[in-house]
């Protein structure tokens, strides 16, 4: 048990570190093939299922237009029963668009609740739950970010 709540935490930090770092093998390897995203409370989009390889690739657009982010993960809980397990923990995540004073930033607040499954290649995420208590900032500037790494995606992919 005790490996397994190592192995679990490390999966679920491997998601912040990822996406924060902009290291998308990383990100792309605590997934199954396919995961159930519900970031509901978020977007206000319904739970539907998406093929790994398309969540980093839409992660990875948005990320190239934010200058900066911060993702913590506090107070786990995790229910491990045989190769299934829960993980519940706290969340902050900080967005910033643009550098220093001026940056605007978009921050919000609660808890991820991770459904997990044991691979011959470890603990993988088989859904993710994003449940908002709050926000604080501007939500536009994700918008902003989705179109800014767009064109920085496409400016960088033109040079090569």
């Amino acid at each position: 048990m005790p490996e397994d709540y190592i192995d679990i935490l490390e999966t679920v930090y491997c998601y912040a570190a990822g996406m924060d770092t902009r290291d998308w093998s990383l990100y792309r390897s605590i997934f199954l093939d396919e995961v159930e995203m519900d970031f509901e409370s978020w977007d206000g989009i319904a739970p539907h299922r998406i093929r790994a390889d398309d969540l980093a690739a839409n992660i990875a657009v948005y990320f190239a237009g934010l200058d900066a982010t911060q993702h913590s993960m506090t107070n786990p809980r995790v229910d491990v029963q045989g190769d299934r397990a829960v993980c519940t923990m706290y969340m902050q995540a900080a967005h910033f668009l643009g550098k220093g004073p001026a940056a605007a930033e978009f921050t919000i607040g609660g808890y991820y609740t991770d459904q997990l499954v044991k691979t011959a290649a470890g603990w993988k995420l088989a859904a993710v739950k994003l449940t908002v208590f709050w926000e604080r900032g501007s939500k536009e500037i994700m918008q902003n970010a989705f179109h800014l790494g767009t064109q920085r995606l496409q400016q960088s992919s033109a040079a090569i």
